[in-house]
């Protein structure tokens, strides 16, 4: 079970803008997939999440873009648990162009633990806080990308 998940990828045509260089959303979409492919490693696939009638809500997002990419590009999109609250969790992204090694966006999402039925924010269980390793702040999540440490 990964602490850190990579979600290698190739940017496909359909996301790239009138700019010729990918659409801020199709971060969004990654960062979501990313979220959710991890979680599913974790055990915690949507299905779990029904049984239990809650889960996660985007509260808030923050991009930092450092570079373009481009079709074809090769990403490597790595994620990890940055903490835990009582009901809210942060979780970071790196976007990392394969073929020179250079970071193209930083990203995080602040996640809100929400039960289905009445929307609002309730407590993390404990079996869900539990089947993620928060990754600290100092640790350098390049090392795995540079690693070639596969979660995905």
């Amino acid at each position: 079970m990964p602490r850190i998940y990579i979600h290698p990828f190739a940017v496909p045509p359909e996301a790239i803008d009138v700019l010729g260089h990918v659409n801020n959303l199709e971060y969004l979409r990654w960062m979501q997939d990313a979220a959710t492919a991890h979680s599913a490693a974790q055990g915690w696939t949507l299905d779990r999440y029904l049984e239990l009638g809650a889960g996660w809500f985007v509260r808030s997002h923050a991009i930092r873009y450092l570079r373009p990419a481009f079709a074809g590009d090769p990403i490597a999109l790595a994620t990890w648990v940055a903490g835990f609250d009582r009901r809210t969790s942060p979780r970071k992204y790196l976007f990392w162009r394969e073929s020179d090694r250079k970071v193209v966006a930083q990203a995080e999402t602040v996640w809100a633990f929400v039960d289905f039925r009445t929307g609002r924010g309730v407590a993390i269980p404990p079996e869900v806080a539990t089947a993620f390793d928060v990754v600290p702040a100092d640790e350098d999540p390049l090392d795995a990308l540079r690693a070639g440490a596969a979660g995905g």
